[in-house]
This record gives C-alpha cells, structure tokens and sequence, in this order.
C-alpha cells in the first residue's frame, strides 16, 4: 500500500506541476505580446527606411520613419491611391489570401508565384519640398524554399533604384541566405528599373552581370533558384500585374 501511495503522491506533484507550468507559459505569452508585436512593428520600418538607404543610426528608427515616411495606399486595379480598407485593423497578409480582398492571378502572370495579388497595398513615400523624392514598394515572390518579403526603393524617377532588402525568408544560409549581404544588395542601387521602352529592364543574371551594365545584377553564386526567385518577383512587381501603372500614373502626376 505504502508504494501505491508513493506512486499516487509522484503522478499527482507531477500533474501539479504541469498545470502551474502551464499557467506560467500562457501568462507570460500574454503579458510579452504587446512588446513583440511593437518589436516587430519597429522592425519593419527600420527595413521601409534600409531599403532605401536611409536608416540613421543617430536616430530612434520609430521618430525618423514618422518624420520622413508617409505611408500611403494604392488601389492595384486603377494604380491610383486610395483609403486604406478595414482603417487599422487591415492586415495585408490576411488580405492577400482572401478572395474577396485579392486577385487570383493565372500562371503565365504569376511570375513570382504568390497566388494571390492583394488588390490593395500600403506604399512609402519620401518626400523633399511638396515632390516625391522616393517610393519604397512591398515586394515578396518564392524563392528556392520560401517566400521572400522585401522592399525595392526608386528614386523621384520611378526608374532609379535607390535599394532592395528582405526583411523575411527561410532561404539557404550561405546560399540563397545571401540575399541579405549588404554587398550584395548594394549592387542594385542606380540600376534603372525600365528600359526606355518601358520593358522591365531590372535583371538578375545567372553568375556575373556586364560590366556597365544599367540593368543587370550579379546572380547569387551557388543560389541559382533563389536569384530566379528574386528576378522573377521583381519582374512581376515592376510588371503590368503589379506596379507599373500606379508608378507611371505617379510620375505623372495621376495618382
């Protein structure tokens, strides 16, 4: 009897245990939310204002973005801007997999093999003396084994690339991982996003662009499935499925 008791005392401390383990778990989720959803907040205006090189680290990132980004919205069908739909509690994501809210895109447009085009999107306007110096548009296409989420920056223009970064992505380390080198990313700045014709001009190569080239970019080395991603994702954005009307109703003065 004695070693059924013990046994009995054993499950019951361990069940215990558990149950106040578990308390703790779910009160400290609930009580760090807040901070994680501000942190991340926070993170991705610090990747609107890297983009386009902009980030000042003599600057909180939370004052210099309300000082110098003017977030605004773009309906996608008409390329001019609008109200943001559902006011605060609008999530682009979310959006961007409902029908109601989205655009089922065939394959031959979907280049950059999202699914879905949100019909509505947020954009990031720097602006110098009532004129637009720069716009910072969201981006995101699959790559080898993710989708990649970034910003591609172009100047006053809407031609001249000020910068492109991925602010998320489950790609390779190493490998298709190197979309994030900052060596890398710094070759984008001042290629030109159209060609004269108004084609997409903007390229990822596979292994080393021409030297002087003003629209080719040096492919990932070991990554040749990411850096079609990417060329794919930025042909598609720069496309007529993505912002090429909205961009050439901005620059005159349509939007």
């Amino acid at each position: 009897m004695a070693s059924n008791d013990s046994i009995g005392k054993t499950i019951g401390v361990a069940l215990a245990l558990c149950v106040v383990c578990s308390v703790v778990v779910s009160t400290a989720a609930v009580m760090l939310k807040p901070a994680q959803v501000a942190n991340k907040q926070l993170d991705f205006k610090r990747n609107v204002l890297a983009a386009a090189g902009m980030l000042d680290s003599s600057m909180k990132v939370e004052d210099q973005f309300n000082e110098q980004i003017t977030t605004k919205w773009v309906d996608m069908e008409t390329g001019t801007f609008t109200e943001q739909p559902g006011g605060s509690r609008y999530d682009q994501r979310k959006a961007s997999k409902d029908p109601a809210q989205s655009t089922k895109l065939s394959g031959e447009e979907d280049l950059a093999k999202i699914g879905r085009r949100v019909n509505v999107t947020e954009v990031y306007l720097v602006e110098k003396n009532g004129e637009v110096d720069s716009i910072i548009l969201p981006v995101k296409g699959y790559g080898l084994w993710s989708t990649l989420y970034g910003f591609l920056a172009l100047g006053s223009d809407m031609n001249t690339v000020k910068g492109l970064g991925f602010y998320e992505h489950g790609e390779t380390p190493g490998l298709g991982g190197e979309v994030d080198n900052p060596k890398w990313k710094g070759l984008f700045e001042g290629k030109k996003a159209y060609k004269p014709n108004g084609d997409v001009g903007l390229t990822i190569t596979k292994g080393a662009a021409p030297q002087g080239s003003d629209y080719e970019i040096d492919g990932l080395s070991g990554a040749t499935l990411t850096s079609k991603g990417v060329d794919n994702l930025l042909k598609f954005w720069l496309g007529d499925n993505g912002y090429a009307e909205f961009l050439n109703n901005l620059k005159n003065g349509e939007a």
